[in-house]
């Protein structure tokens, strides 16, 4: 399959495998719409729609979903329309003779320069929880805190164990972030303190959007799961860990986490991903039945090979520096196990909401996804470049964290683009 609409380079993040969706302005328009990006351009949808391309779509308004500014309703038209669409806009972009495509006379008037747009959260986020679902992670952490012998916690292998974050502060990569302020402890023979953070922290991560909801009271299968999530984006949660160990006993994070969550704005279909799904991480003990489910369908794939790097630009700095190189498909529970686990005592979920996986760590010392683990809760510097002139322990004021991600496979490359975010210094509180 080749784009003939424009060029789109083998490195390119977006390619016609891809067509990630999105929610974009300029400055000659300012009102945000549905967009989805292909090599170096952004197609507006709302005026491919104006222009017919999607009639044929039976239960599609296209017009009028594709002229909001969130990707809500599109989310929650479901997976048969979501691959028409898809199929439609593959057929554009690389059939000369389509129809459509012959009335578009300039590449202007349905495409804009991805260079000159601004983008958006993607969605109307109502509720945001993050799993903790990576083995890897939550031994390193366990290990650090309890001890090799008490590293997991009695429950981890047994469910996906999450918390419910705050949708509120969820930001678009590129934008700033204050370090925050808070209660913490830094000497446990002494009363807690208040000011900011001194050991933040990004925890990488990938986040899928639901698609249609589900009935309160009415739990989802595997089979269900697996048609209901629309797609995944990077996600940076960042992480405050000396104000989280003071406040996390016993209701779990609060402060330390609410501050702000990064995502990237592209959001890259379950279908884009479905030539890069893996065997996942064998689970021991077998999960009960509503987790591991009985059907050839429910035992498919159910891992991604998604690469995932982070790189860091110290505040002082002009490039920035690799901190991390890991992948989804270490993750050890699964996408559809997160959601089946996340509705099975009947919560309602909503199109839009968005899940976090939990900190993507993998079993070497450079996969390890958080600060947290690779300076070993602050005991060892982290070496930012060779001549070890570059160090640190944690993010100081001013460093920018970039989060990537992509599948690569023989000629093209599904990517996410970029998470990116800068921590600003403290506000003074004058208290």
């Amino acid at each position: 399959m080749k784009c003939t609409f424009v060029d789109v380079a083998p490195e390119s993040d977006f390619s016609v495998q891809n067509l990630p969706y999105g929610i974009y302005s300029t400055d000659t328009i300012p009102e945000p719409r549905v967009g989805v990006a292909i090599g170096s351009v952004v197609l507006d949808m709302h005026t491919l729609a104006v222009h017919g391309l999607f009639d044929d779509i039976e239960g599609l308004a296209a017009v009028q979903v594709f002229s909001q500014p969130q990707l809500n309703d599109f989310m929650s038209l479901g997976r048969p329309i979501w691959r028409q669409v898809r199929s439609v806009l593959q057929n554009f972009l690389c059939n000369d003779d389509n129809a459509v495509r012959k009335r578009v006379v300039e590449m202007n008037s349905v495409a804009v320069p991805l260079r000159d747009v601004h983008m958006h959260l993607p969605a109307r986020i109502g509720d945001y929880t993050d799993f903790y679902a990576s083995r890897e992670h939550a031994t390193n952490v366990g290990m650090m805190f309890r001890g090799k012998d008490n590293a997991l916690m009695p429950n981890w292998t047994h469910l996906p164990v999450g918390y419910h974050g705050r949708a509120s502060s969820v930001v678009v990569s590129g934008t700033s972030l204050y370090r925050p302020n808070g209660q913490r402890r830094p000497d446990p023979n002494k009363p807690p303190v208040f000011g900011p953070s001194m050991r933040l922290d990004y925890e990488l991560e990938m986040a899928f959007f639901v698609g249609p909801g589900n009935a309160l009271g009415t739990p989802l299968s595997l089979e269900q799961a697996e048609e209901r999530i629309f797609g995944l984006v990077l996600l940076n949660d960042w992480s405050a860990r000396d104000i989280q160990a003071w406040e996390y006993v016993p209701l779990g994070p609060f402060l330390g986490k609410s501050f702000g969550t990064t995502i990237s704005p592209w959001v890259v279909t379950m279908d884009a991903l479905e030539p890069f799904r893996v065997a996942q991480p064998m689970q021991d003990p077998t999960p009960l039945p509503y987790l591991s489910g009985s059907s050839s369908a429910a035992a498919a794939l159910a891992g991604y090979d998604i690469n995932l790097q982070v790189h860091i630009k110290p505040c002082d700095g002009e490039k920035f520096h690799l901190l991390t190189q890991s992948n989804l498909k270490h993750m050890y529970w699964s996408l559809r196990q997160q959601l089946v686990h996340h509705a099975v005592n009947g919560c309602n979920m909503r199109s839009g909401d968005l899940c976090g996986t939990g900190t993507i760590s993998g079993p070497t010392k450079e996969s390890f996804g958080s600060m947290l683990e690779l300076s070993w809760s602050g005991q060892s510097e982290i070496s930012l470049d060779e001549s070890g002139g570059i160090t640190r322990k944690f993010i100081e004021d001013n460093d920018v964290i970039r989060l990537t991600g992509y599948c690569q496979a023989d000629g093209f490359r599904v990517g996410f683009g970029e998470c990116t975010g800068q921590i600003l210094p403290p506000k003074d509180l004058a208290l």
